[in-house]
């Protein structure tokens, strides 16, 4: 069963749960979710919400969502975002954790290019400004700032010592850079395969 969060991200925790967690790092286990119909079509997703995972990307999942049980998560959340959330169901069968679900780790939005060919956007997309946004969409600089925010959320009022969260491609690259005190000019290049776990420590 999943348990509607707002923005925030927060499930539970107690203040006296995380006064006595927050002087020790927080162990995060980046999970992007599996293909996608729209990854396997080559399409620009974005924040579209209703895009389910094809059946190689339940394998990519489930694949995933074992790795992820071996390094035993105290928490499990999720971007709304259909295939998070699908990608989750996994998880959360693999862990035996209730799934957290938030809007804070939505992919990075693309407004009026959502759904167009990815192959197409090369020369509409200015990749090198952080502050560039399509119509409607979210910059690099959003991204970075509204994970920022979560993760300062998370470390304050923390849900367990080691946190799971699935989520989509630019968002760990955000979750990446925030970590390492690094801005939204300094993502890393790399995106994650579909169905990976990054481990991330979080600094208190």
């Amino acid at each position: 069963m999943a348990v509607v969060a707002p923005a925030s991200g927060r499930r539970v925790g107690g203040a006296a749960y995380a006064a006595s967690t927050m002087a020790r790092p927080l162990t995060l286990l980046l999970v992007r979710h599996g293909q996608s119909e729209w990854n396997a079509l080559g399409l620009m997703q974005g924040q579209a919400a209703d895009i389910p995972l094809t059946d190689l990307g339940h394998a990519q999942a489930a694949a995933g969502a074992a790795e992820l049980a071996a390094l035993g998560p105290g928490a499990l959340i999720s971007s709304d975002l259909l295939r998070a959330r699908q990608t989750a169901e996994h998880c959360a069968r693999a862990t035996g954790l209730p799934v957290t679900v938030t809007a804070a780790l939505r992919e990075q939005g693309y407004g009026v290019l959502e759904g167009r060919p990815s192959r197409e956007l090369w020369d509409v997309v200015d990749w090198t400004d952080p502050h560039w946004a399509a119509e409607g969409g979210e910059s690099l600089a959003r991204l970075h700032g509204r994970v920022a925010a979560f993760l300062e959320r998370l470390r304050a009022e923390p849900a367990a010592d080691v946190v799971a969260l699935v989520t989509h491609g630019d968002t760990i690259r955000a979750v990446q850079a925030v970590a390492a005190g690094l801005g939204p000019s300094e993502l890393p290049v790399v995106t994650p395969p579909n169905g990976s776990v990054t481990r991330v420590e979080l600094a208190p």
